[in-house]
């Protein structure tokens, strides 16, 4: 926590979309306390006002082992991370935590966050913690768009959750922050449907 300073989420001026599409984020959930927890690298989500709040908005599939997580606990922690990263995300999105440490192996360092039961990572530019105030399944009878029911080969429909914005980190003295995002930065796209954890 020493390596950060919490900003006011109104404060925040990066371009949502690249940050999603183009910087990738770990969507963590769980309790560092007793390593009850799990993360995964997602491209699909989005954030903004609802209910007069800040919110967070991500999907997770049931098939992924972060599912349990994001259904247990209260909290969830998204990450952004500096494009040196990129490799540790991309492990973090194709291995699963079921099968091992792969945390330990993207190199990346874990740490509670005091106050709410959720974790983040020392390495992270910024981190933005949600506590979740609304879940759903998608149903596929409410699709308007007849191709969106192609990424779900398997019927693996999403889970959606809504979090609202507790609280926002950002880390001290780094040339290069995700504020930086308004002017985009282009790089491989993540093809959610073939990662996770």
């Amino acid at each position: 926590m020493k390596s950060f300073n919490e900003v006011d989420v109104k404060s925040l001026n990066f371009n949502v979309f690249s940050l999603f599409d183009d910087r990738w984020l770990l969507l963590t959930a769980g309790q560092f306390s007793n390593k009850a927890f799990n993360t995964m690298t997602i491209s699909w989500g989005s954030m903004g006002i609802m209910w007069n709040r800040p919110f967070a908005q991500v999907v997770v599939r049931p098939t992924r082992f972060t599912f349990q997580f994001m259904n247990r606990f209260d909290y969830f922690t998204l990450c952004a991370f500096p494009e040196a990263y990129r490799p540790a995300l991309s492990l973090l999105g194709t291995k699963s935590g079921r099968d091992g440490d792969k945390i330990a192996e993207a190199g990346l360092t874990p740490f509670p966050l005091p106050e709410e039961k959720s974790v983040a990572f020392e390495e992270a530019d910024l981190i933005v913690v949600c506590k979740k105030i609304y879940q759903d399944d998608f149903h596929p009878e409410n699709f308007l768009d007849p191709a969106i029911e192609d990424n779900y080969a398997q019927n693996d429909y999403h889970r959606i959750y809504f979090g609202e914005v507790v609280r926002v980190l950002k880390k001290k003295n780094r040339s290069f922050t995700p504020f930086d995002f308004a002017q985009g930065r282009p790089s491989t796209t993540l093809r959610e449907r073939e990662y996770g954890c």
